[in-house]
């Protein structure tokens, strides 16, 4: 299959990114194998790319807004079948146990992997993900649009559903960038009065064709 890999992390003008051959990757007990659709570019890829994160994975394949079909199931792997549209996000695994786990704050948890970093991610044909980290995906909605939900739409509904928003409330937004933009869209459909606060013009200029 093709992919992109990190040759060596520096800055992007040195091109630190290869397009090189793999392997289908086989996916091991629990796991999926996805056939990426698309892949969205965030900012912790290009941390990953240019040597901002350190190495986990030498000549790793970045990538953790995958959308994707599920390709191959690996042994001891019920719930997905092939066929079934996944997406794929940046936390890859958890051991499930340790304190944090148990109480639901699983991006805690001192043995959390991750999508594009500890394992070769969404910018190649396929990838792998175990089974308990996959998104199940609606009909409805474009494989592109779908992508950015995968991380940016993530973090911003945990942090709106930590604000404890009261209906018809107001919530402020300081900054209005990939997460901040759909978490304004998710609480002005729900009723709530937004204020945004950035410097950006064309941040200011959405924020306001949004309705905030």
């Amino acid at each position: 299959m093709h992919a992109w890999e990190v040759r060596e992390p520096g800055p992007v003008e040195g091109q630190p990114l290869r397009y090189v051959e793999k392997p289908v990757p086989t996916p091991g007990p629990g796991e999926l194998l996805v056939h990426v659709r698309t892949c969205g570019v965030c900012r912790t890829d290009l941390h990953v790319t240019e040597g901002d994160l350190p190495v986990h994975r030498p000549h790793v394949t970045p990538g953790h807004e995958v959308v994707g079909v599920v390709a191959a199931t690996g042994p001891d792997m019920d719930g997905h079948a092939v066929g079934d549209r996944v997406g794929i996000a940046w936390l890859r695994s958890t051991d499930g146990t340790c304190r944090f786990c148990r109480r639901g704050d699983e991006n805690l948890c001192p043995a959390s992997r991750y999508t594009g970093w500890d394992a070769d991610g969404g910018y190649a044909e396929y990838t792998t993900v175990p089974a308990a980290f996959a998104y199940p995906l609606p009909g409805g909605v474009g494989d592109t649009a779908l992508s950015p939900l995968l991380c940016a739409g993530i973090i911003g509904y945990r942090a709106l559903l930590r604000t404890s928003l009261p209906e018809n409330g107001r919530l402020g937004l300081y900054g209005f960038g990939g997460s901040a933009h759909l978490c304004a869209q998710l609480a002005l459909a729900q009723g709530a009065r937004v204020h945004v606060l950035t410097r950006g013009a064309a941040a200011r200029r959405l924020a306001l064709d949004l309705g905030a």
